[in-house]
């Protein structure tokens, strides 16, 4: 997702609340940057910091200002001090489009972390990629957003050089999610339900494509409105389908009544992706025992990698979990911080004039060590972690089954 992955801001950063641009527009009294003087550098950050999918969304929020805040402590980059400008994009795709018109419009912002959505970034990545502004993502798996809207033909074609994700693609996580449900859970009969969005739509797709291949058997299909919660005539559908379990491409938020509606009429499990992975998910469905998800990478909790992370995140104080994406947002946000060390080494310790386009063609030898592994990008912008966990609802809660990386 894209498909809840600091100090929280309470004034939106503008233009003329910034008394040093990072762009390379310096003013006069920041001409002796290279004698010890500091430059700000705004990293911008989209995701529903309100509304149903609010959990993922500050969960976003949170570990991208716990990066931006230990760049500052760590002093990263020399010379350079970060900010988070935050802004809620409520998931809707023309609110994520004004939010990239207000980054771009912000001289200082040099990079934008998120968004949660894939038909949120849809509407982002032109008017970014214009204006040669880096966006990573740590949750957009829709793998057009990368490859194009002819990969399935094979036909991969990178639509836009600006875009860049730290979570792998619903091709790797639908195949992966299919291979698990066919082999691990020996489940042969399933009912395919989608919600219509780019993410679900994607996803329910890639499960099809591999689930058949396998020899699985999709008995029936169907479509909802992830804005219902009444979900009594597919659930009848379902029912006399025969369907062994119920494949949801979505979100937590019809997802959650989807599943207890179903439970209601028949004990069939649930399987949806990293949409579905929440605790949210459970606290709003009564009957999630059983069900499954995917979710991009392993489980922070059992890397090495995480630890410091996840004392840092503690140690914070942020009263919102980091959720799914946490250490993928974490490693979002360092990568552009990555980007930003890299340009302005390479200009005597200062911002270029051109800084936003010397940032983005850092993104290219950006490979460092993050909170989910060994981050860096392909060809696409793609990460090159293919990582991908199954989880189970168990003694209410989520509980790792599988994690694998997927070739």
């Amino acid at each position: 997702m894209r498909h809840r992955s600091l100090l929280i801001l309470t004034a939106v950063l503008t233009t003329g609340a910034l008394t040093l641009t990072a762009c390379g527009s310096r003013d006069d009294s920041n001409k002796g940057s290279g004698s010890g003087d500091t430059q700000t550098v705004v990293i911008g950050l989209d995701a529903p910091l309100t509304g149903d999918l609010s959990a993922l969304g500050l969960g976003i929020k949170n570990s991208a200002d716990l990066a931006v805040n230990t760049a500052n402590k760590d002093k990263t980059v020399p010379g350079v001090t970060f900010k988070l400008q935050a802004l809620d994009d409520q998931a809707q795709p023309s609110v994520g489009q004004q939010n990239a018109t207000k980054l771009i419009g912000t001289k200082e912002v040099l990079g934008v972390v998120g968004p949660l959505n894939s038909g949120v970034a849809q509407s982002m990545q032109k008017p970014l990629n214009d204006a040669k502004l880096t966006q990573v993502s740590p949750a957009n798996t829709g793998t057009e957003l990368t490859q194009g809207n002819n990969w399935k033909t094979g036909d991969k074609k990178r639509p836009y050089a600006s875009y860049f994700r730290t979570a792998t693609t619903d091709q790797i996580q639908g195949a992966f999610a299919a291979n698990y449900l066919f082999k691990n859970a020996k489940i042969k009969d399933v009912y395919l339900i989608d919600d219509q969005k780019p993410y679900g739509a994607g996803l329910a797709a890639s499960f099809k494509t591999t689930f058949t291949e396998l020899g699985g058997k999709i008995v029936g299909a169907d479509h909802i409105n992830p804005d219902d919660r009444d979900f009594n005539s597919v659930v009848t559908k379902v029912k006399g389908s025969g369907a062994k379990a119920v494949y949801y491409g979505g979100e937590y938020p019809a997802g959650a009544p989807l599943s207890q509606q179903l439970k209601d009429s028949v004990k069939i499990p649930v399987m949806g992706g990293d949409g579905m992975y929440s605790a949210d998910f459970i606290s709003l469905n009564k009957k999630a025992e059983g069900d499954i998800a995917t979710s991009v990478g392993k489980p922070v909790e059992e890397l090495e990698s995480a630890k410091k992370f996840l004392a840092d995140y503690k140690t914070a104080g942020y009263k919102d979990a980091y959720e799914a994406y946490g250490g993928g947002t974490y490693d979002a946000t360092w990568s552009i911080i990555e980007a930003v060390k890299i340009v302005v080494a390479e200009n005597d310790g200062k911002l270029p004039d051109d800084a936003r386009a010397k940032v983005l063609a850092a993104m290219a030898k950006v490979k460092f060590e993050g909170v989910t592994g060994p981050v860096s990008f392909d060809e696409f912008g793609d990460t090159t972690n293919t990582m991908m966990t199954a989880y189970q609802v168990t003694g209410g809660k989520w509980a790792s089954k599988l994690s694998e990386a997927v070739k």
